[in-house]
């Protein structure tokens, strides 16, 4: 009969989470994720394969619990036009409130800004398929805070208000005045935009 887990999976994703987090990806060691969680090298490889799998498992988590919360009123099928302030308006009010969360940014941002390795294609993946995501959820907001515009006009709005907010989401781990200011732009560029 096999040995039944000493360790609470939740647990171990949610501390390491947290290292991968503040670190990045590539900069993250597999000590540092053995003193996180409590768990040794050896038992890391058996519940997730591998450090990637364990950064698969958190993303997983991540995106669950935070990413796809906040984009759902954008996802939709038919978004209101107040649907995408209100993100852009959660955001903002994330980043203001300094608290930890918010000051150490996006997890997968951050994994984005750090080195990638190039022996990990799966880690560029997650990270590229959640940008895609986040371009895609406020395209959806663009188009429903101005439906006078034609898709060819809402493209090059929909990917300038994205880059404002993958931006800010950069930008709150080291300058949150900057972060918002980013944020408070993408009002008046909606608004203004003529296409």
């Amino acid at each position: 009969m096999g040995r039944t887990s000493a360790y609470d999976r939740d647990d171990v994703i949610r501390a390491a989470r947290d290292v991968f987090w503040a670190r990045g990806y590539a900069e993250t060691g597999i000590g540092e994720l053995e003193q996180a969680t409590g768990l040794k090298r050896s038992s890391i490889y058996h519940a997730f394969g591998s450090k990637k799998g364990l950064f698969e498992a958190v993303v997983a988590r991540y995106l669950d619990e935070v990413v796809r919360v906040r984009l759902e009123p954008l996802r939709n099928s038919e978004p209101g036009p107040e649907a995408l302030s209100e993100y852009i308006a959660g955001m903002r009010g994330a980043i203001a409130d300094g608290s930890s969360r918010a000051r150490s940014g996006c997890l997968l941002i951050n994994a984005a800004c750090g080195p990638l390795v190039d022996d990990e294609p799966e880690v560029r993946q997650l990270v590229n398929a959640y940008l895609d995501d986040v371009r895609g959820a406020v395209a959806t907001g663009v188009a429903a805070a101005r439906p006078d515009l034609t898709p060819a006009s809402t493209s090059p709005l929909a990917e300038a208000t994205a880059s404002l907010v993958i931006a800010a989401l950069a930008l709150a781990r080291t300058d949150a005045d900057a972060a918002i200011r980013g944020l408070d732009a993408v009002g008046p560029l909606v608004a203004g935009w003529r296409g």
